[in-house]
């Protein structure tokens, strides 16, 4: 599994907003997609002195599932126009993971 990270910076008020236009608009046209490799997404989010931090987690089987999502370019980020409108900065460029392991309560790996 890869995970693939990537942040993004708000002003406090635009921090709600940004997460409706995540969780309204852009996860689901990426869910639309029904893109081969696709396993889910998480949001997280930390309030810094002066901004809000978001980092989305998006989990793909493969790194060609990703290059099948983004293209060759794959590092290159996906910020729709309407996330950017909100966000005050963003790394233009996703950082890409292999999970080798997950451990849950009790020791137990996934």
């Amino acid at each position: 599994m890869i995970k693939r990270i990537w942040h993004g910076w708000t002003a406090p008020e635009n921090a709600d907003r940004y997460f409706e236009v995540l969780t309204g608009q852009v996860i689901p046209a990426i869910e639309a997609k029904a893109l081969p490799g696709y396993l889910g997404i998480e949001v997280l989010r930390q309030q810094h002195e002066g901004e809000v931090e978001f980092i989305t987690i998006v989990s793909f089987r493969s790194i060609d599932d990703i290059i099948a999502f983004q293209g060759p370019d794959y590092e290159r980020s996906h910020v729709p126009d309407v996330a950017q409108a909100v966000l005050k900065r963003f790394d233009r460029t996703a950082q890409h993971y292999e999970l080798l392991t997950a451990r849950g309560a009790q020791g137990n790996q996934s």
